[in-house]
This record gives C-alpha cells, structure tokens and sequence, in this order.
C-alpha cells in the first residue's frame, strides 16, 4: 500500500494551526499537555499500549490529528503491525462502517512512522509490547 498522507502531513497541518492557538490561549494548552502526559504515562499499562488504545480511540472519533498523533506514538513505542492491526480490529467492532474508512488511515499512518522509526513495526515483540500485545513486565 503507498504513502496516502494519513501520517506526517496531516500532523504538520494540524501542529501549524496548534501553534497559532496555542499562543492565544497557552494556559489551556500547559493544562492539557499535562494531562497527555500522565494519561500516558507507564503504570499498569505501559506508553505503548495506551498509544494503541489512544489508536483505537482516534479511529472511532474520526479524528485524523489524533490519529497521525497516536499512530506515530504507537511506532515510537514498540508496537508491530499486528498489534496495530488488532487495535484497529476492536475499533471497528466498537465503532462499526465509520471505523472501516478511519482504521485504514490509521493503519497507513503506522506504516508511514514506523518505517522511519528504528526497528519500528516488526512483527516481534518490543520496548514493553510483547507478541500478544500484552505489557511485558
């Protein structure tokens, strides 16, 4: 499947128009970017697979920022192309027809990130996401 800019492109047009918000109202901002990081941060679940969760979530809120956002966390984070795969399978279930158009987005954006992230969407186990996509501990 080729690029169809559900990744990078998506994330430099909405980061562009972010800034310009973010200057009119920072305190809002600050709130939320700490509120992004405890939410995922490691703890029971590890960062990967509240990304993939967050993934999942992007999907059924047809939110293409979230979804480059969360798609490029998931790469950075360990998550193989299966784990991504069966992610988006119980966005689908969850979310029904509106998933089958977001889910491929998403799948896309993975692929795009993690061709440029180091060891990014292999099939094996990595950085606390094991095979089954359960946390390693």
């Amino acid at each position: 499947m080729g690029h169809h800019e559900h990744g990078a492109a998506v994330r430099d047009d909405v980061r562009e128009l972010g800034r310009e918000l973010r200057r009119a109202i920072p305190a809002v901002y600050r709130g939320y970017a700490g509120l992004h990081e405890a939410a995922l941060a490691d703890g029971a679940l590890d960062r990967g697979t509240k990304e993939l969760i967050a993934l999942a979530i992007a999907v059924s809120r047809e939110c293409d920022g979230c979804i480059a956002a969360h798609a490029q966390g998931a790469a950075a984070h360990g998550a193989s192309e299966a784990q991504v795969a069966e992610a988006l399978g119980v966005a689908i279930l969850m979310n029904g027809g509106p998933a089958t158009v977001y889910a491929p987005r998403a799948f896309d954006a993975f692929r795009e990130f993690a061709a440029s992230t180091p060891a990014g969407g292999q099939d094996a186990p990595a950085s606390g996401l094991a095979a089954r996509g359960s946390p390693q501990r």
